[in-house]
């Protein structure tokens, strides 16, 4: 099986090396790179007011890294949001908080919808006060769905997302290997990453028709699904709850019909 790792450089290399040593062949070809935006008065004013908050939502590792970061340049301490519960949306963000001593609790699912699900998000009271840590673009639904409830969101956009320069190379090198390819899979780990990937295969409907995708939740499944129908293709995917290498290698081994 033919994997296609689409994650961001600086989160993909390990999720390769699992899915190598267990003699799955793995090309990366990412489809999001994460640049940093410039601190700002904005986010300053922001931070001055994170203390009020009663949930903090971190959504990645670099969320979490610029969020840290910025936080001193604000002038702050943890010590000033103990009170604070902290949420991540994955395992990696998890670990990451925790190298700041920070605890926090990741949903079962880790999607925007798993997090709905959790306990501490569905009692929040109109009024208060829930905090994203985040990228341009990322968890709209999320914060649209707070709003709606009366809830006060504060919006952290610490990063934006683009398609790395060199992936276009990268997909051109790749295209002879998976049109020989019986079947290979795709990594689909959000809208973004989605939408990149329809523009470098938009001259390939083949490989389009033969990818097998494994996307990061409903949201996204429901967008493939959509695709499918409006351009009429016949697509193969399955839905994934997390980026887990004993998840990914379940769903490859179904795939390949080994399980």
């Amino acid at each position: 099986m033919l994997f296609l790792n689409t994650r961001p450089p600086d989160r993909a290399a390990l999720l390769s090396n699992d899915l190598k040593a267990a003699k799955i062949k793995v090309l990366e070809l990412p489809l999001l790179e994460l640049v940093e935006e410039p601190y700002s008065l904005m986010l300053e004013g922001l931070y001055q007011q994170l203390p009020q908050a009663h949930v903090i939502v971190v959504v990645s590792p670099t969320a979490a890294h610029v969020g840290m970061r910025y936080l001193v340049q604000a002038g702050m301490t943890l010590q000033a949001l103990t009170k604070i519960q902290w949420i991540a949306v994955g395992k990696a963000t998890q670990r990451t908080l925790a190298e700041y001593g920070i605890s926090s609790i990741v949903p079962d699912v880790e999607t925007s919808e798993g997090m709905l699900e959790l306990p501490i998000l569905t009692t929040l009271k109109p009024e208060s006060t829930l905090a994203f840590w985040r990228g341009e673009g990322g968890r709209v639904f999320m914060m649209d769905h707070f709003r709606q409830l009366g809830i006060q969101v504060l919006n952290f956009v610490l990063y934006k997302r683009r398609c790395p320069n060199n992936t276009l190379s990268l997909f051109q090198q790749y295209v002879g290997q998976l049109n020989q390819a019986e079947c290979f899979a795709v990594l689909i780990s959000s809208e973004a990453s989605w939408l990149n990937w329809l523009s470098l295969v938009n001259a390939y409907p083949k490989i389009v028709e033969k990818a097998y995708y494994l996307t990061l939740g409903p949201r996204l499944t429901r967008l493939v699904s959509t695709y499918q129908r409006e351009q009429g293709l016949t697509l193969g995917w399955v839905e994934i709850e997390n980026l887990q290498k004993e998840t990914i290698l379940h769903h490859l081994d179904r795939i390949q019909g080994t399980s």
